[in-house]
């Protein structure tokens, strides 16, 4: 009952971020927690603040405005202490050129008593860096800034 509970509301957050609305995912996070992305991009790095994690959000956003997220498997294991799960998704975005990408990828989350305390973003890196680079040569500078993080 406790996996199904937990598969509920991970599919809830990722509904989420494919409306564009990242606040349930903060709120998900534990007082001590590490949020990271693979790869050296601009959505690259590693965060503890919450603070700087809504920035990435909001950098996300900006540079995939329609990112939809189509999840593929989750899998979960462990207690209400320490569960650890693992969400494979298919993503789909338009960024701000209107030009369709996809990617795949899968999440890594540790939950403890609930709480998020590590999530780790693992995208295909070759597909978005392909994206980004096409984005920063459209213009947007912000495709590839510097990352955002905190540690």
């Amino acid at each position: 009952m406790y996996h199904a509970i937990v598969e509920k509301k991970v599919r809830e957050l990722f509904a989420a971020v494919s409306r564009g609305d990242a606040e349930p995912v903060l709120r998900a996070f534990g007082r001590r927690f590490e949020h990271s992305f693979l790869g050296d991009t601009a959505l690259g790095g590693s965060r503890t603040t919450l603070a700087a994690t809504r920035l990435w959000y909001e950098r996300l956003y900006r540079l995939l405005p329609d990112i939809q997220f189509e999840i593929r498997r989750i899998v979960i294991s462990g207690g209400p202490w320490n569960t650890l799960v693992l969400a494979e998704w298919k993503e789909t975005n338009s960024a701000t050129d209107g030009v369709r990408t996809v990617n795949f990828g899968a999440h890594l989350l540790q939950l403890r008593w609930g709480r998020a305390t590590q999530l780790l973003i693992c995208p295909d890196t070759v597909g978005l860096k392909l994206t980004l680079d096409r984005l920063a040569a459209g213009g947007v500078a912000e495709a590839h800034a510097t990352p955002i993080t905190d540690l």
